[in-house]
């Protein structure tokens, strides 16, 4: 099997995927011939020609309006949003258009659409190449929202996006393209070549949208992360020694609701992380759902550990991403609690 990056992995995704769908097109601002900001894209355009990898002006609102129209042209526009902190020009797109046709429509259309974007921080990207907007997406009925945490899970999911009928936001933690990162930035990264999860299928497979995967059994606490946080709150278990269970969400919405629940009422305990503010965090819908289906199973209460309620620092970047540090703490908490 190959080893793969996850840039790797994704780009192979949508090859694939434009090799058995003439219909799936590819663009966004500098995706075509210079392969995309991260590399993401490169070679698709010199394979697959210019009306099917192409770049597009700087303009995020024109890139959606025009995937939007594409995709009710009977097209699948696979498009990408160069750093998530630039899709806030096309949010108007994205909810009231793309998210509305399926039900605007009474199911005669349907906008077949992914919207790629590089995510959070550990990069040093400062206040406007770091944010992690995930859950203004969630919010939004006719989304769904998708974060993998690695190689594999981002291709079959990748995938599954392309072939969905309904649009799709998926969201790759940049810091995440090329190693696990577990949070200690002191120390170097593993390769993703060493990793067991960098081994990725070279042909067509999916992963079903809206199931997560338990990355650690346990039956101490249950841990609920996505995207790099997974890989933050398996150091944290295995620095504390604590028998902690990792699920590794991987969608957002639709979400994984079983898999959490029987968790919990397995463990008593529960500890939330993501890389997002705290304050209307995907986090707090975790929270909320986790007390509304598994309250007498609680032993204590739910503790969420996120980013800070402030712009994304450049300077103190280590203080501001969550690492196994603060979330060993979170662990002892709940343990003591």
């Amino acid at each position: 099997m190959a080893r793969m990056t996850m840039i790797e992995a994704v780009r192979s995704a949508m090859d694939v995927s434009m090799g058995r769908d003439d219909g799936v097109v590819v663009f966004g601002e500098d995706v075509g011939y210079f392969g995309g900001v991260f590399r993401a894209t490169q070679g698709l355009q010199a394979k697959y020609g210019k009306t099917r990898c192409f770049d597009a002006p700087i303009n995020e609102s024109g890139i959606l309006g025009t995937a939007i129209g594409m995709a009710a042209y009977g097209l699948k526009p696979c498009v990408e949003i160069q750093f998530a902190d630039y899709m806030y020009p096309a949010y108007d797109q994205i909810t009231q258009e793309a998210a509305r046709i399926r039900y605007r429509s009474n199911g005669d259309f349907t906008c077949p659409i992914v919207v790629r974007m590089p995510t959070g921080g550990g990069i040093f990207g400062g206040q406007t190449h770091s944010q992690s907007p995930e859950a203004l997406f969630t919010h939004v009925c006719g989304l769904k929202v998708i974060v993998p945490s690695n190689p594999y899970d981002a291709k079959g999911l990748l995938i599954a996006a392309i072939e969905d009928p309904d649009p799709v936001m998926f969201l790759e933690p940049k810091r995440l393209y090329n190693g696990p990162f577990d949070g200690h930035h002191e120390k170097p990264v593993t390769p993703w070549s060493k990793h067991a999860l960098g081994e990725v299928p070279e042909g067509h497979y999916t992963i079903p949208i809206g199931k997560a995967e338990i990355r650690r059994p346990g039956s101490a606490v249950t841990v609920v992360a996505y995207g790099t946080m997974v890989h933050v709150a398996l150091a944290a278990a295995e620095e504390t020694g604590i028998d902690a269970e990792v699920i590794d969400l991987r969608s957002l919405l639709p979400l994984d609701l079983d898999t959490i629940v029987q968790s919990v009422k397995k463990t008593g305990r529960c500890v939330v992380v993501h890389e997002a503010t705290l304050t209307s965090g995907f986090g707090g819908e975790v929270v909320s759902l986790v007390q509304e289906h598994c309250f007498y199973s609680l032993e204590a209460p739910v503790v969420r550990v996120t980013g800070w309620d402030t712009p994304y620092p450049h300077a103190q970047e280590w203080d501001y991403f969550p690492g196994p540090a603060r979330v060993g703490r979170a662990l002892q908490e709940v343990m003591e609690g």
